[in-house]
């Protein structure tokens, strides 16, 4: 036999490329974007990123929709190389998180311009350097932009200005220089970024003035953090028209001239550092913000005074820290009586005379620091248990002061998390005791906390609160995290707490790829939220390198085929051909049965009123099978409740985890729409305060939707005395105070926001302690970016609760779910329902007030179960609160996000710390009633609330 042709090997090869492509699912131009990224880390990318179907095979931190390639999330993947310009090609790309790989080094490419779909820019705590691109301002449908702590270098692009999306703005931590920009005639600044809630520029190097035009009341930021800069000139009056802010940084900088006189118009702001400036002019007076918790003025030239008053009336402070600013005079001694102090640092100032603490001092107080003052008397009535250090005062000089306070200790900040009662074992080399003492390699990084609300560093509850907060997120998130673990607490230069986390696998030794990618993802795009004390935060993800790997599919085989192939001549043509004649049938019957199996809406029917295919993000497809088992074949046992909608049945899981199953009625048309609704809605939340959907059923006809199984039913059963759930006046603030975060998450952070369009008693959940969900999306509306203010939509929702000026004019707004939440709170404090015998709530109420009498003369109308004869306190700013909300004007009503505020300070002056669990257990607020107790999904037949356009009364 002669030599084999060349022409037909050829042929071959690319008869096998075109199989392959048919084969494939990914968009070549995405591969091929793809294939570039990948030669540009290599021997740095995961394993999986092999063969020519990213989508179809599975590539680890690739996601996609249909063809196409929407995500890559690869942080701590220990990537390095530099971004290639190829990636322009993933022109349907929404989210690029990169974030944790400090091998990632070089400028980025200017053609991250060209991704006009991009929302999540994420880059943290990579080695990126250069200038930020001009082009970023192309990126219309930017709101998360994070790329903070990297090398980047030069001013921050005004082109930003052009991001009306933009919600999170982060660029702290680089070498940036220049100027803030704004806006002029021929340029966009970043004033003109309104929607903006995050301005994080700290640990730079921007010089030039704060420009006034940067802030409007148009604005809606709640934190400025411009610290360790090098900005001058004086602090702007436009500052104080921003009334949403709530965290304000500008300390360690060079501002001169006197603060504000209007800066105490920001009543919401919890934590203001100005320390380290230039600063003349009176100390600042900060009446009326009564939400301050930390305040920092030290090291400013501030004109000679005395000890202002506003120090003796915040009530919510914990940390005062004014050294060197010029105070003089006595130390009151009602500073130290104020509730929630812990810090008190005045040294370096000239402050005399007798210092007396008193007996009434707060119970948190840890630290008095009064060193190098002129007190030269001290009066203890009793032995104090608090660190008070009066180094370099006359006092000193005394033989009557006990030594202790006339030295310096050191403080040891040393905290780690305990076992979870179990003893640590010893572990193989790599592997360390986790708190529930098993032998795992964690995945670990250090947390970041940028201004927290509080100085007793050595308080341990804070922490614990913190690795429960962490532990619900991952477990919200269904991530394998088995445990956390806090260590090596320290407070830096600039006083960031900073924080050592460690995160445990869950059922193995080691995380797979998968679930450090989650993982990562939770903490760079800020899906993680502490308890609000900690502040804003970023995280620093260490490389992991233990991986635990599973079986992956190779294509080498398939390559190696080829090459035997083309080598083995002519007489192996025919069999190489009929081969891959083969492969090309069972490739196509695989990907239709993986399109049918992973497409649970291959079916689905837009033309029985079910609507396009939803668009989905994570919710998890159950069999039919599945579920009739799990509910013993839905068996009237197993059901809750009941509605227009079809039936609720409570299941168990083969894992054991409890589900409530929302099953549609046959031939349910509207069902369907709601159906569809719901899916699409609840599967982009996740918020401790919103029902989870853990996934649907879409087959054999059947529309179910599975969610998480909450056990003490609807916020109505409990107030109508139904569940045996006894609800005092602490119980609903903390139910009001859930509800509103459920609803402020809803409106401000879930992407798009989301408007409920039902908010009603019978719509809230109660978990086993009691803590408020936010249920039934199926009348819920999204706002999309073309519905700027409000959504013109038919009228839909519940009579008694809906929105008076949607009800006229169809224009749907958040501020329709702020009436809703209004006319709840009403129910809260009276029990009645909205409409009773042709009785209006609101009516009722705003009748009956008068402000000139105790709890406002609403006596008569209160409900008896609250707790009449107790002290209500805060019953009247509460009702304040509830009658601003359902003002006649959308635009008279406040913001969720205000009212949440509005909750928490009302429970902090109840007594009450608004972030506390609400109970150990449920069955601690059971009453006498018990013996009456029904089943909280039970029917609801009994409901003449008069639901309009839609029948649905079940919970979920």
């Amino acid at each position: 036999m002669g030599p084999t042709p060349r022409i037909p090997v050829c042929l071959l090869l690319l008869f096998f490329v075109q199989i392959l492509a048919i084969a494939a699912e990914t968009d070549n131009q995405d591969f091929v974007a793809l294939r570039a990224l990948k030669d540009m880390w290599q021997n740095s990318t995961p394993p999986t990123w092999v063969g020519s179907d990213p989508c179809g095979n599975g590539w680890d931190g690739i996601m996609c929709t249909k063809s196409r390639v929407t995500a890559i999330t690869l942080p701590s993947m220990g990537l390095t190389g530099q971004l290639s310009g190829d990636i322009e090609g993933l022109s349907e790309l929404q989210s690029l998180d990169l974030s944790y790989n400090k091998g990632l080094t070089g400028s980025l490419p200017s053609q991250i311009g060209s991704l006009t779909n991009l929302s999540n820019l994420i880059l943290v705590g990579c080695s990126f350097s250069g200038l930020i691109p001009d082009m970023f301002g192309s990126l219309k449908q930017l709101t998360y932009l994070s790329l903070n702590s990297n090398r980047f270098i030069g001013k921050i692009p005004p082109s930003i200005g052009n991001l009306s999306n933009l919600y999170w703005l982060d660029l702290a931590e680089n070498q940036l220089t220049g100027t803030i920009p704004v806006s002029n005639k021929v340029a966009p600044g970043l004033d003109m970024l309104v929607h903006a809630r995050h301005f994080h520029f700290g640990k730079n190097q921007l010089s030039g003035t704060i420009p006034s035009q940067l802030f409007s009341s148009n604005m809606s930021l709640i934190h400025v953090l411009f610290e360790s800069n090098r900005l001058n000139g004086s602090i702007p009056s436009t500052l104080g028209l921003v009334q949403s802010l709530e965290v304000v940084r500008l300390d360690r900088n060079f501002l001169s001239g006197p603060v504000p006189s209007n800066l105490n118009n920001l009543t919401n702001v919890s934590q203001l550092f100005l320390s380290n400036n230039k600063l003349t002019g009176p100390v600042p007076n900060l009446t009326g913000m009564n939400l301050l918790h930390s305040v920092d003025m030290s090291n400013n030239s501030f004109d000679t005074s005395d000890v202002p008053q506003w120090f003796l009336t915040s009530q919510s402070l914990t940390t005062l820290i004014m050294e060197k600013t010029q105070l003089q005079g006595k130390v009151p001694e009602a500073l130290f009586s104020l509730p929630n102090l812990q810090t008190v640092v005045l040294r370096n100032n000239q402050l005399n005379g007798t210092l007396d603490i008193g007996t009434s001092r707060s119970n948190y107080l840890q630290l008095i620091d009064l060193q190098a003052n002129f007190i030269d008397d001290y009066r203890e009535t009793e032995s104090l248990n608090i660190e008070l250090i009066l180094v370099g005062n006359p006092v000193c000089e005394e033989t009557n002061v006990p030594e202790k306070y006339c030295k310096v200790s050191q403080t040891n900040l040393i905290y780690s998390t305990d076992q979870n009662n179990c003893m640590p074992v010893l572990c193989s080399s790599g592997q360390i005791s986790s708190p529930n003492c098993k032998c795992a390699c964690p995945y670990s990084g250090t947390l970041v906390f940028r201004a927290p609300s509080f100085s007793d560093l050595k308080n341990s509850s804070r922490y614990i609160s913190l690795e429960h907060s962490l532990m619900l997120s991952f477990q919200t998130d269904h991530l394998p995290v088995d445990s956390v673990s806090l260590s090596n607490l320290r407070m830096d230069s600039v006083n960031y707490l900073e924080l050592r986390l460690e995160v445990f696998p869950y059922g193995q030794n080691y995380f797979n790829r998968s679930g450090i990618l989650n993982i990562g993802f939770v903490m760079s795009n800020q899906t993680f939220k502490p308890p609000k004390y900690f502040g804003p935060f970023y995280f620093l993800g260490d490389k992991y390198g233990n991986f635990a790997e599973g079986s992956m599919t190779s294509n080498k085989s398939l390559n190696i085929g080829i090459i035997i192939g083309a080598a083995a001549g002519g007489s192996v043509l025919v069999l190489l051909l009929l081969l891959a004649v083969v492969y090309a049938f069972f490739q196509k019957r695989r990907a239709e049965r993986a399109t049918t199996e992973n497409n649970p809406f291959a079916s689905w029917d837009s033309n029985k009123g079910s609507g396009s295919i939803p668009q989905l993000k994570g919710a998890r497809c159950f069999s039919f099978e599945v579920l009739n088992k799990c509910t013993d074949k839905f068996s009237e046992a197993s059901e809750l409740g009941s509605g227009g909608y079809g039936k609720v049945y409570k299941g168990t899981l083969s894992t054991g985890e409890l589900v409530a199953i929302k099953r549609a009625q046959q031939g349910s048309t509207q069902g369907g729409l709601e159906f569809k609704t719901e899916i699409e809605l609840l599967s982009r939340v996740h918020h401790k305060n919103v029902v989870s959907l853990l996934g649907f059923c879409f087959d054999q006809g059947e529309q179910m939707l599975v969610y998480e199984y909450v056990p003490n039913g609807t916020l109505k059963d409990s107030l109508s005395g139904k569940s045996g759930i006894r609800m005092d006046w602490t119980r609903r603030l903390k139910v009001s105070l859930g509800t509103a975060r459920g609803l402020s998450y809803l409106h401000e952070l879930a992407n798009p926001p989301i408007i409920h369009r039902d908010i009603k008693s019978n719509n809230i959940l109660l978990d086993e302690r009691l803590n408020a969900k936010v249920a039934d999306f199926g009348l819920s509306k999204p706002m999309g970016d073309s519905e700027k203010g409000h959504v013109t939509t038919q009228v839909k929702g519940t009579m008694g609760y809906m929105d008076p000026e949607y009800y006229m004019t169809q224009q749907l707004t958040e501020k329709s779910d702020v009436y809703s939440f209004g006319v709840l709170m009403l129910e809260l404090v009276t029990g009645r329902r909205p409409l009773e015998r042709g009785k209006y709530i609101v009516r009722e109420v705003r009748t009956a007030m008068d402000k000139t009498k105790d709890l406002y003369n609403l006596h008569e109308i209160l409900d008896p179960a609250i707790g009449l004869g107790t002290t209500l306190k805060g019953l009247e700013r509460y009702v304040d609160l509830a009658m601003r909300c359902v003002e006649e004007a959308g635009a008279d009503r406040p913001t969720m996000g205000e009212v949440v505020k509005q909750i928490e300070n009302i429970m902090q002056l109840a007594g009450l710390n608004p972030n506390a669990e609400s109970a150990s257990t449920s069955a601690s607020y059971e009453g006498e009633s018990k013996g009456n107790f029904r089943h909280p999904y039970g029917s609801e037949a009994s409901d003449t609330s008069g639901h309009f356009s839609s029948s649905k009364t079940e919970p979920y």
